[in-house]
């Protein structure tokens, strides 16, 4: 899908269209009444209808609440999504603190009362904001005693000045010859607060399943020492990641705000902001920015290269909503629209790409903006945490619909269907996953797109958050005491509603995003009034609503919401129907090649794919280590080798969308329906072979050249299967040419 930007005046009307229609009630009563109901079609809720009476939402001076979170365990998964969950905790998520080194408990400096040890940075709050919301959300009483351990290491670590974790995280990535006194001495004075921000995401949700006031202690007790530390030693850039990523620690503070409304809690957002690299500001001039190895060796130096604070990926991912984050306390809307320029700014050079994300490897470099270029797992999993804070501070549907683009089509592939590997690098071309070096192609220099329980450290514990994030923001309160279905998977989400609080659970047994009707059936002890608001994504131009099996007549619009209030009854069922339509994405900036979406489904090449196993212990980096006595065997790596042709270019009628042939498999019987053989829909495509398009001298798919492209060799019928199933894929593809107007393949 192509990325069009909403408008801050958009975002911020309240259009409505109000239509008031007559439904049959569900509710199996004597005089079998209807029942009216009140239809509005809306861009966002109303953030000034009031504040929601049973969860925090943002206390003034704040912007008022647009959407809010509910509590971790409210929502429970079903279908594909609780067995991903499922498969999370039986692999590389449930048992990585059987094997990471960094996640033993001798010698941890998150288990120290005073936080010393030699194990113990990011990489402990990193795995548990994962591993302890799956034991919350899956009732799993092992998983939450097993996260406990590390909760109340963390509260007991807690010093009489307030701070709190590993006393000088620091020292893991340093040579022991650099740790002298003096550098000691100045690390103690401008502290890392990294590694905590990651860690008070994990209290939270603590706090949100237990209720346990030692987190709201703690908090306060950290942000007063935060508050005292001078300006010139808080966030400092000698501490590289905390300067950059500080809008974590913002979010920290104003949900602690929220909660006890404390004043001062205020001045230290403001500080925090004050402290944290200015993605709000364009035009940057940052030392690691003119690094020469981020530009392709002969390119001129671009301008427009110094318009982004930082082009590590997954800083961009994480970092560049701190200025919406800040809106929230600052009231300028120069602030929010910072947060789209900077999303929108590094997809306009290295985001010509489909599925969501950009070409960036470890760092995006001017000249390396092919498809085959691809993105951290932890860049993924930290865009969706964005994209889900982005729809609570805003509700525009915009990061609602982009947060399911990288769900559905580029995440599923940066993990083994097993969950027991995963990869560093995924792209949204590579046809082979090899043990190799494809350094300089790749901005890494290792074994980085092979599928591997040990490979970087950083991904092998940042992956736990994505799944479990997306099933807590599958719902959302409203200021009004309504529900909003903001993000499509099967699930049951309970929850206060009305203006009394009573609990109404509703079930959704749908297997979307590989089906278009989603049914929701309510269960409540009584009837209650309450609204609901129901996304309608981006994509669905010709969405449909019934309440009891009668049309919603409403003007329904794509990338609005529709408000249904009435008088709710037990069993009362909403259905939503999202027909789903072949759609052609052009790359006009990528080469001309094109992509194939159904609905919110991108399409890839089937290639053949064949797992070649090999040792875990040669192809580890270095700073992703297992414990002693672990079973590394248990844990092996695999290489991904393509076993059928991956060179090809589509034919396209002059109907593009009617070059495609859809075909619906039965559903899977392990629910699982990210696998090549078990994807529950397919495309069948005209395609023709390029011989010219050979894996390059990196060893890497080469990058495309100039559609339309002149072939000689005979059309042949593919298949195309969802982008997330597809380890090994091509999903921008060429596009075949005739005459004079065909070039051939550099």
């Amino acid at each position: 899908m192509s990325i069009q930007l909403n408008s801050i005046k958009k975002m911020k009307s309240t259009l409505c269209v109000c239509v008031m229609i007559g439904v049959m009630s569900a509710c199996q009563d004597a005089s079998n009444a209807t029942s009216e109901i009140q239809v509005d079609v809306v861009t966002v809720p109303d953030a000034t209808a009031g504040t929601n009476s049973y969860y925090p939402s943002n206390k003034a001076p704040l912007k008022p609440s647009v959407l809010i979170k509910l509590p971790v365990g409210d929502i429970k998964p079903h279908g594909w999504l609780m067995e991903y969950l499922q498969r999370q905790k039986n692999g590389l998520t449930g048992r990585l603190n059987e094997i990471s080194a960094w996640l033993q408990k001798e010698n941890n400096a998150w288990l120290d009362e005073n936080g010393q040890g030699e194990w113990g940075w990011e990489e402990v709050p990193y795995w548990l904001k994962g591993y302890a919301n799956i034991g919350y959300i899956l009732d799993d009483q092992a998983m939450i005693d097993e996260a406990k351990i590390w909760i109340d290491g963390a509260i007991a670590s807690q010093q009489p000045n307030g701070f709190f974790g590993p006393n000088l995280a620091w020292e893991s990535y340093i040579s022991e010859e650099s740790r002298t006194e003096e550098r000691m001495a100045e690390k103690l004075e401008k502290r890392d607060y990294w590694a905590n921000m990651i860690m008070l995401y994990c209290l939270q949700s603590y706090y949100e399943y237990s209720q346990d006031e030692r987190v709201i202690e703690l908090m306060t007790k950290y942000f007063k020492y935060q508050l005292e530390v001078p300006d010139e030693n808080f966030l400092s850039e000698t501490q590289y990641w905390q300067r950059i990523r500080g809008g974590d620690n913002l979010h920290s503070v104003l949900w602690l705000y929220n909660r006890t409304g404390e004043p001062w809690l205020l001045e230290l957002a403001e500080k925090v902001h004050r402290n944290t690299a200015p993605w709000n500001k364009e035009n940057h001039d940052f030392e690691d920015i003119g690094n020469p190895k981020h530009i392709r060796e002969g390119m001129e130096w671009p301008e427009w290269y110094n318009t982004m604070i930082d082009w590590h990926n997954v800083n961009v991912a994480q970092a560049f909503r701190e200025p919406a984050q800040y809106y929230l306390l600052s009231g300028d809307e120069k602030d929010l629209r910072a947060t789209y320029d900077n999303f929108h700014r590094v997809r306009k050079y290295f985001g010509q790409v489909p599925g969501g994300m950009f070409g960036s490897d470890e760092n995006s470099r001017p000249g390396y903006d092919d498809p085959r270029q691809g993105v951290e797992t932890c860049g993924m999993v930290e865009q969706m945490n964005s994209d889900e804070h982005l729809l609570r501070i805003t509700g525009d549907i915009f990061w609602a619909d982009h947060a399911e683009e990288v769900a559905f089509n580029t995440y599923p592939a940066a993990v083994a269907p097993d969950f027991k590997s995963l990869r560093y690098i995924t792209s949204p071309n590579m046809a082979m996953n090899d043990n190799k070096n494809h350094n300089p192609g790749i901005d890494n220099s290792g074994p980085y797109l092979m599928m591997n329980p040990f490979s970087s450290r950083c991904c092998q514990h940042n992956h736990t958050q994505g799944w479990p994030y997306y099933v807590e923001n599958l719902w959302m309160a409203t200021p009004d005491n309504g529900l909003a279905a903001v993000l499509y998977a099967a699930n049951t989400v309970t929850a206060k509603v009305g203006n009394q609080g009573k609990e109404v659970t509703i079930t959704n047994h749908s297997n979307y995003p590989f089906e278009d009707t989603i049914d929701f059936k309510l269960s409540m002890e009584s009837p209650d009034q309450f609204p609901l608001y129901f996304r309608i994504p981006g994509w669905a131009s010709n969405a449909t609503i019934s309440v009891n099996g009668n049309s919603v007549n409403a003007q329904i619009e794509a990338g609005k919401y529709v408000k249904i209030n009435k008088e709710w009854n037990n069993e009362d069922i909403v259905q939503l129907k999202f027909p789903m339509e072949l759609d052609i994405t052009t790359w006009e900036q990528n080469h001309n090649s094109i992509s194939v979406n159904y609905g919110p489904l991108t399409f890839s090449l089937k290639i053949g794919e064949d797992y070649v196993q090999t040792k875990s212990e040669e192809n580890a980096q270095h700073d992703s280590k297992w414990q002693e006595g672990a079973n590394v065997e248990e844990w092996p790596s695999y290489e991904i080798h393509p076993t059928t042709p991956w060179n090809y270019g589509l034919v396209l009628k002059e109907d593009a969308k009617t070059s495609f042939e859809v075909e619906h498999r039965p559903w899977p019987s392990n629910n699982f329906p990210f696998t090549p053989d078990s994807a529950p829909i397919l495309l069948k495509a005209r395609a023709k072979r390029i011989p010219g398009w050979t894996f390059d001298q990196y060893g890497l798919t080469g990058e495309l050249s100039d559609s339309p492209v002149k072939t000689e060799t005979a059309e042949e019928t593919v298949e195309l299967v969802p982008m997330g199933a597809a380890r090994l894929r091509i999903s921008a593809f060429p596009v075949i040419g005739e005459g004079e107007d065909a070039n051939g393949w550099n």
